[in-house]
């Protein structure tokens, strides 16, 4: 675990439940410094992986994703909700804990046979990122590392995950 970066997470007790330990990035993102760290922690992650295309799951991936992009001079793929994206697109559904959702990609995002890293804030139980995945084999991608700011130990993501090389710069106990 990263403990410089993990100064600047804040975390509230209790929220949005009882028992749960809220871990809240938004004060890292408010601190400059704090920011770096974490992106240049990630960009660590990557030193010697051979990759083609960064894709980032709506939001937080995002604003993880395009600095990375942007600093190691690869391209940036959107992946978000169902019906944000303007052109022909590919989608999967994934249950979440009370219900199921749709995400998308441009079918033109990810070429057969180019390797992708997948990026987002937070591996919790791990179904958004599982099905950003199977959208980037579906285009005939494939999957060399996903990326995570934080981790929730609790909530078993990581296990879902076993088939892919997986790497947060927080790990915490618990969901």
């Amino acid at each position: 675990m990263n403990e410089k970066v993990a100064q600047y997470i804040r975390t509230i007790p209790d929220y949005p439940e009882k028992g749960i330990m809220f871990r809240d990035i938004t004060t890292l993102l408010m601190q400059p410094e704090g920011f770096k760290l974490a992106i240049d922690d990630l960009i660590k992650a990557l030193e010697g992986v051979d990759f083609d295309v960064l894709a980032g799951t709506e939001s937080r991936g995002f604003i993880f994703g395009t600095p990375i992009a942007y600093a190691l001079n690869k391209p940036f793929a959107l992946i978000r909700k169902k019906g944000k994206l303007p052109a022909e697109t590919v989608s999967m559904d994934y249950d979440l804990e009370y219900g199921s959702a749709t995400i998308e990609m441009h079918k033109d995002s990810v070429k057969p046979g180019q390797k992708v890293v997948l990026i987002d804030d937070l591996i919790a139980t791990g179904g958004t990122i599982e099905a950003a995945a199977k959208l980037v084999e579906k285009l005939g991608g494939e999957v060399v590392k996903m990326l995570f700011v934080m981790e929730l130990a609790g909530l078993n993501g990581r296990e879902k995950l076993k088939d892919y090389d997986v790497y947060s710069v927080l790990t915490y106990p618990g969901k």
